[in-house]
């Protein structure tokens, strides 16, 4: 059985989607919400309407979890609580990262996290261009599920795939979480220049050297460049800087129009800015979208400071 952990968006929208092949677990967060989840037999709050299919089972948080691959479908910034919470019972098993950022703690991916904090698990991430709306209507979709070891990969691909989520394997799991990752810094970014009312071609040239932003980093870290031109890269870039679904694009929206914007909605790129901005300065890497990025979400900049900071750099090469 699949076990899939965080009933929010996302993960309930896997959960139905796995399901129509097979029974599928989906754990909640607290007694109350497996309560809601099992007498709607829907997601009310993060996917009204979508309706959970009869093998979408709802297990209530403390039940022991059933054999098979375990999804962490959890905030990138309660992973590492979460893991240490559960550290007995996920200590060798395989384990499904499905967050997108990097930890304000380690400055580590989602990947890296779990590798660390339980070294004998089976350590796999799922990444791609994927809205969890999208996912659970079963409108077709493709994602890169990433693992070291690739005939466990070949499995969970396998194993996680239907007839309309489609998953391309991958041994990179750094260019993937990091793809994951940096396109939420650059959607606040392209959000920003919309909100200001800075036009099309500003998230345009935003996009195009924010993903250069994107590959300087995950070269440095030991990252494939194909992994970057592919789903969980480019593929993700594209459609979060693009879509009004993105939480990260309305959220840079919100910041460029000076409006507030609700707190209850978890925007994975607002951490991860201020993380990926540390990180590029321990390892010496020059990312002004992302330092100007960090700077509008801690308040230290406005949105018209950021966006002369970026327009007054030297003039180069249109390069990588």
């Amino acid at each position: 059985m699949i076990t899939i952990l965080g009933a929010g968006a996302f993960g309930t929208g896997l959960a139905i989607a796995l399901a129509a092949k097979g029974p599928v677990a989906l754990r909640a967060r607290t007694g109350a919400q497996t309560s809601a989840l099992s007498q709607a037999r829907e997601n009310a709050l993060r996917l009204p309407g979508a309706a959970f299919p009869d093998a979408l089972e709802i297990h209530a948080p403390g039940s022991p979890f059933p054999k098979g691959p375990i999804l962490l479908a959890v905030p990138m910034q309660k992973l590492r609580s979460l893991l240490e919470e559960h550290r007995l019972a996920l200590a060798d098993r395989t384990l499904v990262a499905c967050c997108k950022g990097v930890d304000l703690g380690t400055l580590q991916g989602p990947a890296s996290v779990i590798a660390e904090a339980l070294p004998n698990a089976a350590v796999a991430i799922l990444s791609g261009p994927a809205f969890a709306a999208d996912i659970a209507l079963g409108l077709p979709t493709a994602m890169t599920l990433a693992c070291e070891d690739a005939a466990t990969g070949r499995a969970l691909r396998d194993a996680l795939s239907t007839q309309t989520l489609r998953l391309y394997g991958s041994t990179d799991t750094a260019g993937v979480e990091l793809g994951g990752a940096l396109k939420n810094v650059m959607a606040i970014a392209c959000g920003a220049a919309m909100g200001a009312g800075l036009g099309e071609s500003a998230r345009a040239a935003l996009m195009t050297r924010g993903y250069a932003e994107m590959q300087r980093m995950a070269l440095a870290s030991g990252a494939r460049p194909e992994t970057l031109a592919g789903l969980s890269g480019f593929g993700d870039l594209a459609l979060t800087c693009t879509s009004a679904q993105s939480r990260n694009l309305r959220y840079g929206i919100s910041l460029g129009q000076g409006a507030p914007f609700d707190p209850a909605i978890t925007v994975e790129g607002a951490a991860t800015a201020r993380a990926v901005a540390a990180r590029a300065a321990q390892m010496g890497l020059d990312m002004p979208i992302t330092r100007a990025t960090a700077a509008l979400v801690t308040g230290q900049l406005h949105v018209g400071e950021a966006m002369d900071m970026l327009l007054s750099r030297p003039l180069k090469e249109d390069e990588c």
